[in-house]
């Protein structure tokens, strides 16, 4: 075990770990299957990021929690299905249909097995109300040509059971006993039942079961539920239980690959951006939530927006981050908030978001299904390259994004964001593309289909408030015989990314909380996700730079860090100029750059300090297929010195 890794655990001491046999077996499983994220720096010459499922690119579909809560119905479902696939949406990528929180009624006492409520789901009533199988509402939706999606929890109790009011319809029904509808204590049980018996194609798996029922919890003082010790606290990444959680999940992955031989499945993993998910969500499940839950306003939006905006080198084809399902079609992105749906939509389509529809699409009007079916924004968000995009331009007022997409580097998605209430003005230049400022830039306007005049240098766009244009970009790139590491952030994998002690990002957007009002202290960010990896800014949001040489294009992260690179066989070399970056809080570290191609050493610079000027480092790629770039102390720390790979490129 790492000394990062001790102080964690010393830390989740209070926690208190004396949860039964179950956990017991669950920590010791986490402490093993935390390995990679805490690894030695080695080179190993394999990719890491999770690649089991079928999450090649980021799965659109439709969900019933955000249309109906728990009072969902079997009609209700298939009704949604049936739109999907009349409207040419299913055509279009929309293939998972989800059912949430409420489709079961109580565990089986004499053998463990789910029962599902047949009052909602009268088709799985095969063998009478003590048989019951969801297996013929599944074999409906394959029919049609679409996926199944079903829902459960990592602890032993749901989250409509922790946070439910009186009125919530369908809560699990019987004994205590009978209403520990999770996954835990049954995982390898429920998922063959749920994949192998009833024909899931995707499963998420919620954390409220591992939060919400302490001791402390009225609902467990008064009986309703056991006590769970909380393997998560929200408020204190500390008290959190890092290991262990890590640990059930992967038990829930590894289940899933065996009750799925052929691969077929998705695995959502929703602890909501806590228990340091960043750093290991993307090793372990197909889509990772980086907030709480999104809710119909343009305050929560920026919330989960911005939880996952900036990281780009977490996402990869097969895993994704996920900031909530869509909520287009509610509140503030309702028909009559047409500006915000779009801006919703594009931003999650440019950040290779899930797109999951939350709407009862028998409600839809025509504006909204147009925006649902925008072909050219769907295609940014599945191309195949799984580029999310990156902040070419950060302020509270204004952002602009650049999207990588495809294979030909003149062409690239960008979109402008008015995050206000207020028109703004916002100047795109053709510095922020990483193009020749000197040769013409065109833009197709994605949402008018239609082509903007060309410019030269810069342009000047009004953005009337909350609204984002997106468009289409081709130029003449910079780089002429390459490209730039932080273009193709699906590519690169930040195996290690140095952090020793997670801490929540400042800058994710605080609204009022949408649960408690102004009670309390506010809505704290959970996401431990600063001091991440970078792409084109310091692992802290700083400008890269390494003793006054600023760069536009880099990768920046800490010491006591590896990242893992893609490289195709049109790529013969790989270029950098690394340094310890100027913002570093660290400066007496001595940092070494070294360069491995499939495991076997390239290149390695001198040690570096704060202060020295940037060295080059440039290596031969012929037949290489992984790249490692590793940046190490000679004397870590838990305070490690940030590190830039400046202008970091693979070259033809």
């Amino acid at each position: 075990m790492t000394p990062a890794l001790r102080r964690l655990r010393r830390h989740a001491a209070p926690v208190a770990l004396a949860v039964g046999l179950a956990l017991t077996a669950a920590s010791a499983h986490a402490e093993t299957a935390a390995t990679p994220v805490v690894a030695p720096l080695a080179a190993t010459g394999k990719w890491s990021a999770y690649s089991e499922g079928r999450a090649a690119t980021p799965p659109m579909g439709w969900s019933s929690w955000n249309a109906f809560g728990t009072d969902l119905t079997e009609a209700r479902v298939l009704d949604s299905a049936r739109i999907i696939v009349d409207s040419g949406l299913a055509a279009k990528g929309y293939r998972y249909i989800n059912i949430d929180d409420g489709w079961w009624l109580k565990r089986r006492q004499s053998d463990g097995r789910m029962q599902v409520r047949i009052q909602l789901f009268p088709s799985a009533a095969v063998g009478g109300g003590e048989e019951t199988s969801l297996r013929p509402f599944t074999d409906r939706l394959h029919k049609m040509g679409l996926k199944a999606g079903i829902y459960s929890d990592l602890g032993r109790n749901a989250c409509s059971q922790a946070y439910g009011g009186p009125n919530t319809p369908n809560l699990p029904e019987g004994t205590v006993l009978e209403r520990e509808v999770g996954l835990y204590g049954h995982i390898e049980q429920d998922i063959s039942l749920y994949f192998k018996d009833w024909g899931f194609d995707f499963i998420k798996v919620d954390g409220c079961g591992v939060r919400a029922f302490g001791a402390d919890s009225e609902r467990v003082k008064a009986g309703t539920y056991r006590e769970l010790p909380p393997l998560i606290d929200f408020q204190s990444i500390s008290r959190t239980n890092i290991p262990a959680v890590r640990g059930l999940y992967t038990q829930i992955a590894t289940s899933l690959k065996a009750s799925n031989p052929d691969g077929d499945y998705v695995f959502s993993l929703c602890a909501w951006g806590s228990a340091d998910v960043r750093a290991w969500g993307k090793d372990v499940g197909n889509l990772s939530r980086t907030s709480d839950d999104l809710t119909p306003s343009w305050s929560r939006l920026l919330t989960n927006f911005d939880s996952a905006a900036t990281r780009a080198l977490y996402a990869h084809p097969g895993s994704w981050n996920d900031p909530d399902m869509l909520f287009i079609g509610h509140g503030e992105f309702d028909a009559k908030h047409l500006v915000e749906a779009r801006s919703h939509f594009a931003l999650w389509a440019m950040i290779n978001a899930p797109l999951l529809i939350g709407y009862d699409l028998s409600q839809a009007s025509p504006e909204l299904m147009q925006i649902f079916g925008n072909e050219a924004i769907i295609a940014l968000n599945q191309d195949a390259g799984g580029h999310q995009a990156v902040l070419a331009y950060d302020s509270d007022d204004v952002q602009i994004l650049i999207k990588t997409v495809g294979a030909d580097p003149t062409r690239k998605a960008v979109a402008l964001f008015n995050r206000t209430a207020e028109g703004k003005d916002i100047i795109l230049t053709a510095e922020h593309l990483k193009y020749l400022a000197n040769q013409p830039v065109k833009l197709h306007d994605l949402w008018a289909q239609a082509d903007q005049a060309p410019f030269t240098g810069e342009a000047k766009f009004h953005l009337d408030p909350h609204q984002t244009l997106i468009f289409m970009a081709s130029g003449t790139p910079v780089l002429s015989n390459g490209q730039y590491l932080s273009d193709l952030p699906g590519r690169v994998n930040p195996a290690v990314d140095g952090v020793v002690v997670p801490q929540a990002d400042p800058f994710i957007y605080r609204m009022k909380s949408p649960w408690n009002g102004t009670r309390g202290r506010g809505d704290i960010p959970a996401y431990t996700g600063w001091g991440g990896a970078q792409a084109d800014a310091s692992p802290h949001g700083r400008q890269l730079q390494i003793a006054g040489k600023a760069f536009r294009s880099g990768i920046g992260i800490l010491a006591n860090s590896r990242l893992e690179v893609r490289v195709q066989p049109s790529d013969r070399r790989f270029e950098a100029r690394v340094g310890v970056d100027d913002s570093t809080l660290n400066t007496t570290e001595a940092v070494t750059f070294a360069v491995y191609g499939d495991g076997k050493l390239l290149v390695k610079s001198q040690p570096l300090r704060f202060g020295q000027t940037p060295q080059a480092l440039s290596a031969d790629l012929n037949g290489v297929r992984l790249v490692e770039l590793v940046a190490t102390s000679a004397s870590p720390s838990a305070n490690p010195a940030a590190v830039t790979w400046g202008d970091a490129a693979l070259l033809k």
